[in-house]
């Protein structure tokens, strides 16, 4: 299927055409479109070739009005102010456009597929090996799915990389500790309802904790762990088996949350720390002899003159410390090496928290002076903020424990269900349905909330907000959905068809020229990492639809059935449109609400 140019497109060059036939001496114009709340768009690009040409604007805008074409995209156009032109499409262009949409069989809706894409290696989803997954991991989560799939669509070759925390100083200590401790992995009593990797995680946090008191408190401990990492990164075979453990049983338990999640992790794609291990020497050996890094007080460091600490010195990346162990860096660098030259990235994205900037700003900068970075290579912070509870504070329990992911998800879930049964009565749904769709509305609930919010600030979790039937939300956007299937499961014999020849009432327009910007907002997502556009415009959509169930009765019996068709054409091109922006949102569109 071929994609299909939007109106806007399409006028833009009808626009750009007529502007250079007109105005041959102003070279390529770009006449600024735009929508607008006086026509369906405004062209505001005459005023500065005016001043270009010295001419009068008004007069300007004349000869173009008159060099475009007399087809069926444009219905009106006027001159106003100072030469900006005031253009409405015909109905006609608006159903057709639409119509050609609709029969996309490949589910695309026209969106085009991007000739030119390359390849994007997305780390996210960054949990740590030994730990629990708490509030804090839930934002790289979600948002990294959503640019994995909103990437693929648009044509480009995505590459999923978990980096789990799985090596490192914690490591060495716990290690450390079980080797002094042998009978402490003896598993706790699971929980009612507890999975086997919640159970396994329940003891390995323990575990994590009591070792860390120790090494907190035991300066003997501290060191013994500090060489136990070491031995980790030689390979000592003991301590190697040690982690293996630790690892496996960690791996159960966050595919158990990523399940809660409704997301695909797959075990090809975590590659955590451990996996650049081999990597480590030789990455550090390039930066000594490019003079990249230097030795200073026994550790390899880069330096920057723009990143000094409090007391106005110089703050080095530490790529390898004074007793030979690595730094995270060390591993990032690693990654950086292997992805561009093995994996052949083009782009590598980071979905990670705000409060690492100013580490990711420092790799970069060394992966570009090694040369690993380059103009045919870029790296990108997706940078996140913070999770806040309702009083604004980062999200904690009332204990002031950091609020575990699984129980946040399970009290979304909760929530949910309770909302969907109390409507299940009027659509007849099971108990089989009701559970089920409690599962996609509470979960689509929270993504939602994460994926609305502009990735760079924080946002406040509030669930009752976030299961609201009115509002920004996904269960807003699920409604809306439900309930055009349930028109469409209502109409008989009547069925969906485009009518170009029919007049448009102002709610169907407006709905009209919104479903047909879909293409063009991906591009702008795509393009910017900003998923949260996508829910903006889905969002907006629903509120359309809204309006237009307000002022156009889809199946009313005094609508001539041309008009029901159309008008069902129309519901039925926004619930596909729906049913995939949500799904590139890594959210489900239940049938009935």
């Amino acid at each position: 299927m071929a994609s299909v140019p939007s109106l806007a497109s399409s006028l833009q060059q009808q626009l750009a055409d007529a502007l250079t036939a007109a105005l041959p001496d102003a070279g390529a114009a770009d006449p600024l479109l735009r929508r607008s709340d006086r026509a369906d768009f405004q062209a505001n690009g005459i005023l500065a070739l005016a001043k270009k040409l010295k001419g009068n604007p008004r007069e300007l805008a004349s000869q173009v009005t008159a060099a475009l074409p007399t087809g069926e995209l444009i219905k009106d156009i006027e001159v106003s102010g100072p030469g900006f032109l005031n253009i409405t499409l015909s109905d006609k262009a608006i159903v057709e456009t639409l119509a050609a949409r609709a029969a996309d069989t490949e589910g695309r809706l026209g969106v085009p597929v991007d000739a030119d894409a390359g390849t994007t290696v997305i780390d996210y989803a960054q949990p740590n090996v030994a730990k629990e997954m708490h509030v804090g991991h839930l934002r790289s989560a979600v948002i990294g799915d959503a640019m994995v799939k909103i990437l693929e669509f648009t044509g480009e070759n995505v590459v999923r990389r978990h980096h789990i925390g799985d090596w490192g100083t914690q490591f060495g200590m716990l290690i450390q500790y079980l080797i002094e401790h042998p009978g402490a992995l003896k598993h706790d009593g699971a929980a009612d309802g507890a999975s086997d990797g919640e159970a396994a995680m329940s003891t390995l946090n323990r575990v994590y904790k009591e070792s860390r008191a120790l090494f907190d408190s035991d300066e003997e401990f501290k060191a013994r762990s500090r060489d136990r990492v070491v031995a980790l990164q030689a390979g000592d075979p003991e301590t190697l088996e040690l982690w293996q453990g630790f690892v496996d049983e960690s791996k159960i338990y966050f595919h158990s949350v990523f399940d809660k999640l409704d997301m695909e992790v797959r075990d090809p794609d975590i590659v955590g720390e451990s996996g650049y291990n081999d990597m480590l020497e030789e990455t550090c050996r390039i930066l000594e002899e490019t003079g990249v890094a230097v030795r200073s007080e026994g550790a390899l460091c880069v330096f920057f003159d723009d990143v000094k600490g409090p007391d106005g010195n110089k703050v080095p990346l530490i790529v390898k410390k004074t007793n030979g162990g690595y730094g995270y860096a060390a591993t990032d660098l690693s990654a950086i090496r292997d992805r561009v030259q093995d994996l052949k990235a083009d782009t590598l994205l980071y979905v990670v928290d705000a409060r690492q900037s100013l580490h990711f700003k420092m790799v970069f900068e060394t992966a570009r002076r090694a040369g690993w970075l380059n103009e045919d290579v870029k790296a990108v912070q997706l940078a996140f903020g913070t999770v806040l509870g309702k009083d604004g504070k980062p999200f904690k329990t009332r204990e002031g424990e950091t609020v575990r992911l699984q129980d946040l998800l399970d009290e979304a879930v909760e929530r949910a269900t309770a909302v969907v049964r109390e409507k299940a009565g009027k659509v007849g749904l099971s108990e089989d349905e009701i559970v089920e769709n409690g599962r996609y509305v509470g979960i689509g609930a929270v993504k939602y909330a994460d994926l609305s919010t502009s990735a760079v600030r924080d946002y406040k979790f509030d669930l009752d907000q976030m299961v609201a039937l009115n509002g920004d939300t996904s269960v807003y956007l699920q409604y809306a959905y439900a309930r055009i299937r349930s028109i469409l499961r209502r109409a008989g014999d009547a069925v969906p068809a485009a009518h170009p020849e029919l007049e448009l009432a102002p709610a169907e327009r407006a709905l009209g020229l919104h479903l047909d910007q879909f293409g063009e907002v991906l591009a702008e997502v795509a393009a910017g990492y900003e998923p949260h556009k996508l829910a903006a415009y889905l969002y907006q959509l629903a509120s359309h639809l809204t309006t237009f169930y307000d002022q156009c009765q889809v199946l009313s019996p005094d609508n001539a059935p041309e008009v029901v068709e159309n008008r069902l054409f129309l519901v039925e091109l926004t619930a596909r449109t729906l049913h995939r922006g949500m799904a590139l949102l890594g959210i489900r569109t239940p049938e009935k609400l």
